[in-house]
């Protein structure tokens, strides 16, 4: 039996994935992340970085586990995919650059916001800057990359660049979706992703 790894992104509630998560058929058990000291989450002193969130995730998979992500928490499931490639049965990724430059895709920067909605989250969060296009490349694992139409953050283009550096993904672009199109589109994006479980 494997297991469903759920990552959110900055916003960082173990609540995210929970609508897509009920929607998806039983079966393997499931784990829906935090992270510590962002969003409105509590800060615990041994996570200081995106490194530490990595190790959170790298933790869980003691069993071969696919990797559900929400825009930053895909630059964590990437970073994890990495690290455990023997654990990593596929990957999701929605909403995301996933660790991809996309400064000349057009999206708009979100950190401004991000600190106006929670004043108190760690300052580590707004000042990664990583570009993994040279290591994305050995993920061998199947992908299932999710872009909204109206995603502001990560417009389609973003998920195109990402999706054509992994060696065995599918793009999918949800009509309407924007930054939070896995909330907005709840039944959709489940579907998706039951289809992209099935497939091994």
């Amino acid at each position: 039996m494997g297991k469903l790894l759920f990552l959110p992104g900055a916003g960082a509630s173990a609540d995210f994935w929970k609508p897509v998560a009920e929607r998806l058929p039983g079966g393997d058990p499931a784990h829906f992340f935090a992270w510590p000291g962002l969003g409105d989450e509590p800060a615990q002193p041994q996570i200081s970085g995106i490194d530490d969130l990595v190790a959170m995730v790298v933790e869980q998979m003691d069993r071969p586990c696919d990797l559900v992500a929400q825009s930053m928490g895909a630059l964590v499931a990437i970073l994890a995919a990495l690290t455990a490639p023997a654990q990593l049965r596929s990957l999701v990724l929605c909403a995301t650059s996933g660790g991809v430059p996309v400064d000349d895709l057009g999206g708009t920067d979100w950190r401004a916001d991000y600190r106006r909605e929670f004043p108190g989250a760690a300052p580590w969060i707004t000042e990664i800057k990583m570009d993994l296009s040279d290591q994305i490349g050995a993920i061998t694992a199947p992908a299932l990359v999710l872009v909204g139409d109206r995603d502001p953050i990560s417009p389609p283009a973003v998920g195109e660049r990402l999706s054509r550096l992994l060696p065995h993904a599918r793009l999918q672009r949800i009509r309407g979706g924007g930054h939070d199109l896995a909330r907005t589109h709840a039944d959709q994006v489940a579907t998706l992703i039951a289809e992209h479980l099935g497939r091994y």
